[in-house]
């Protein structure tokens, strides 16, 4: 597409938006004595007009790690989870304190929504999240939403609110993603190591674009870094929603992107959205284990859109269950799904290698053909 096309894709994309996830991070709030509350007040003054609109916006924040470590001062050792729980518990108080003075400025209110990757793995807890937010919005609330680092444990947490925010559009039904950061958008390479390097306005394909070669470490403050940012993007073009990656301390960068101006970086959708199913599958759940096959079957997987049948599989690795999410790589080790599995570890074991008429003369039973089938299998996963 010509620029001029893009342009009006994305002028079309703001415009119909009628539910948002805008995710702030940490670089962006924090000032040097903890929350910034001259970006808290520019931000709650642009998602109010937003709503103001007639638009469903949800805001997942970051900062309250920042704000309580600022308290704790040389006491925070940032090295150690309990630490950063603590700094958590602290400055979450703070940091809903400051959105609910801002947004109450102009006529809105705000609910907190605390949550770990628990809350999202399990498909209950999953649907009434949902059903809440969903309330929310009808109610015209503004909800901001956080990792609940205090109660949070290694495995369990995200890592960074980019993913979370990612894995909430898929929850919440949003049409577009907004990601501020610290940085004017995405460039074509590292500025800190290119400073002639110059944004892009528009990244075409996601899929196709190497995260590493444009992708330097992550900020001081926050977690997540670029490269997170395009993750979560790429995450959520499979389910045909755009990302728009903005300057978050730039005066009133959401409201002018809104009104047509061409700020940021703008990510359209993929061109076939997956399923929204297969998306909480894929992203909702760390892989138990992996699954090498030989290159018949990564090109019916990939090319022909086939199940993955114990005759394609030429190793198993992990010890994990039947149902349970696994990896599926090629002998080279490069990832090419992500999918439930119909059998468990030691069972895949047994079949690997078999035609399936086999299974059950090996496994008493065959209560299913497939290693893995094509409606639990995601191809290409953005993980």
């Amino acid at each position: 597409m010509t620029s001029c096309e893009w342009r009006e894709r994305r002028e079309l994309a703001l415009s119909q938006a009628r539910r948002v996830v805008v995710k702030v991070g940490s670089a962006v709030l924090a000032g040097e004595r903890g929350v910034d509350a001259a970006v808290v007040a520019s931000l709650a003054t642009q998602i109010a007009g937003l709503v103001g609109q007639g638009k469903d916006v949800l805001l997942v924040s970051s900062g309250a790690v920042a704000a309580g470590r600022e308290v704790l001062g040389e006491r925070y050792d940032p090295a150690s989870l309990p630490h950063r729980q603590a700094a958590s518990a602290i400055g979450q108080s703070r940091l809903m304190h400051a959105y609910d003075l801002e947004f109450s400025r102009h006529g809105r209110t705000v609910a907190q929504v605390l949550l770990t990757r628990e809350d999202l793995d399990n498909r209950e807890r999953y649907l009434n999240l949902r059903n809440t937010l969903v309330t929310l919005f009808d109610l015209g609330v503004v909800p901001v939403v956080n990792e609940n680092d205090p109660v949070a444990v290694a495995e369990l947490v995200y890592g960074d609110n980019d993913c979370l925010g990612g894995l909430l559009v898929g929850a919440v039904g949003a049409d577009l993603f907004v990601n501020l950061t610290s940085a004017r958008g995405v460039f074509a390479a590292n500025p800190d190591e290119c400073p002639d390097a110059a944004p892009i306005a528009v990244i075409d394909d996601i899929g196709e674009i190497d995260l590493d070669a444009i992708c330097g470490g992550k900020t001081r403050l926050g977690t997540g870094g670029m490269h997170s940012k395009l993750l979560s993007a790429r995450r959520v073009a499979q389910l045909g929603v755009p990302t728009l990656i903005l300057a978050g301390r730039e005066p009133d960068a959401l409201t002018r992107a809104f009104a047509g101006e061409e700020v940021g970086t703008f990510i359209p959708p993929e061109g076939k959205p997956i399923p929204r199913r297969k998306f909480w599958l894929a992203y909702h759940h760390e892989p138990q284990g992996t699954l090498v096959v030989d290159d018949g079957a990564a090109c019916a997987l990939h090319e022909h859109g086939k199940s993955l049948l114990p005759a394609g599989i030429v190793d198993v690795a992990g010890d994990f269950s039947p149902g349970a999410m696994v990896r599926v790589v090629t002998g080279a080790g490069i990832t090419i799904g992500v999918g439930l599995t119909n059998y468990g570890a030691s069972d895949l074991r047994k079949i690997m290698g078999l035609k399936s008429s086999r299974i059950a003369q090996v496994l008493g039973e065959a209560t299913y053909p497939e290693a893995v089938h094509r409606d639990n299998l995601l191809i290409d996963p953005a993980i």
